[in-house]
């Protein structure tokens, strides 16, 4: 797997390449945005780690400019710690955002959960399995160790969409542009009572699996993350 990083610290660079080559990745690095596409488009890279502080091209710049011609996994890996940069990165199609300083460990496992959902993108699965929750896109219901949980069709849909992009966090907009419509986007109060919903539901363990990104969204966790 390429791993792409644009990224103009240093230190970040000399730091990560050593740990990620040890993983079994093959490094290509950019230390600004231009550079960062260039290198997107001649090299094909598996996953991008993209800064959003660089010197030239601001990173949610170079993301919707990568998204242009791309679909390649992107992890943002910035200082920013605003809510709206996140929601920003997030709606611009970044698949994960990790705040600097980070751990190696949640940083690797971020990484595993987007490429396993790049090399499944392509097929039509018949349902993810989270834990000992299964949820099933063909019969449309959920079980959790082979017991059928008494979702409404709501409540189902919320899961199901979570589910297929297990491992990222989807936020109040996307969740609920795409359960209630455009004309609903400000309405995260009536998320948040879905969502308390769906966890008394999924059981004892829900909050470890469908986790709250403070001000940002919600993610359905895998179970090695």
């Amino acid at each position: 797997m390429r791993i792409l990083i644009i990224d103009d610290e240093k230190q970040i660079h000399r730091f990560l390449r050593p740990a990620l080559e040890a993983a079994g990745y093959t490094i290509v690095q950019a230390e600004n945005g231009a550079e960062g596409l260039r290198l997107a488009a001649n090299n094909a890279p598996d996953l991008v780690l993209l800064d959003l502080g660089l010197p030239d091209i601001d990173g949610q710049d170079v993301l919707r400019k990568l998204r242009s011609f791309s679909d390649v996994p992107v992890i943002i890996l910035s200082a920013r710690e605003q809510e709206a940069e996140k929601i920003a990165a997030l709606d611009n199609g970044a698949d994960d955002y990790v705040e600097k300083p980070f751990a190696l460990g949640e940083l690797l496992a971020r990484m595993r959960a987007a490429l396993r959902r790049k090399a499944s993108s392509g097929k039509d699965a018949e349902s993810v399995r989270i834990g000992d929750i299964e949820v099933d896109f063909l019969l449309g219901e959920a079980r959790r160790n082979g017991e059928v949980l008494p979702l409404t069709r709501r409540e189902f849909s919320l899961l199901a969409l979570l589910a297929r992009h297990s491992g990222r966090v989807l936020t109040h907009r996307q969740l609920l542009t795409a359960l209630w419509g455009p004309a609903h986007t400000e309405d995260i109060a009536y998320l948040r009572v879905y969502v308390w919903q769906l966890r008394r539901k999924l059981g004892p363990e829900a909050e470890k699996i469908l986790v709250n990104e403070p001000g940002v969204g919600y993610r359905l966790r895998i179970p090695e993350e």
